[in-house]
C-alpha cells in the first residue's frame, strides 16, 4: 500500500505535480490506507497528471476503481481503493485544505529516500544515461 502511494506520488512528479503530499490515514479512516495531494497549475496540467497516474498504475496491473471530476479538472479524485488521490489546481486546493482536515495524519516523504521499488530502477536507469556537463575553463566575450 505505501509502495503503491508512492509510486502515484512519482508519476504525479513525473507531470510536474507541485505540493505532492502522502498522508498516512490508516489509524483515522477506514475509506483508505493512504491519501496523495498534489496539484497543477491549471485545469489542463491536472488532467494531464491524473492521466498519468492513471495510465501508469494501470500499466502496473493498479487500475483505479473510479475517476471523478476529470471533466472540469479543477478536483480529480482517483480511488484506488487502500490510496485515494486527489488532483487539485491549485487554488482550490488551498480553498478546500484537505491537509488541515487530515491534520493529525502522519506525512509520509516522498523523494528518492522513500522511492517505490516500481520507481527506483527507472531512476537509477534515468541517472546512468544522464552525462555530466563538462566545465568551460574560459570563456570569450563575443564582440558586436
Amino acid at each position: 500500500m505505501k509502495a503503491k502511494a508512492l509510486a502515484i506520488a512519482e508519476a504525479a512528479l513525473a507531470k510536474k505535480a507541485i505540493d505532492v503530499v502522502v498522508l498516512d490515514v490508516a489509524k483515522l479512516t477506514s475509506v483508505a490506507d493512504y491519501l496523495v495531494l498534489c496539484s497543477g497549475e491549471s485545469g489542463r496540467q491536472a488532467h494531464a497528471i491524473a492521466d498519468h497516474i492513471d495510465g501508469e498504475l494501470s500499466r502496473l496491473g493498479e487500475a483505479p476503481a473510479t475517476m471523478e471530476g476529470g471533466s472540469s479538472s479543477q478536483w480529480v479524485l482517483l480511488d484506488f481503493g487502500d490510496v485515494v488521490v486527489h488532483v487539485f489546481q491549485s487554488e482550490v486546493r488551498a480553498y478546500y485544505a484537505l491537509e488541515k482536515l487530515w491534520g493529525d495524519a502522519k506525512r509520509v516523504p516522498v523523494g528518492e529516500t522513500e522511492l517505490a521499488p516500481e520507481v527506483r530502477p527507472k531512476l537509477i536507469k534515468l541517472r546512468k544515461s544522464v552525462k555530466p556537463v563538462k566545465s568551460v575553463k574560459s570563456v570569450k566575450p563575443v564582440k558586436s
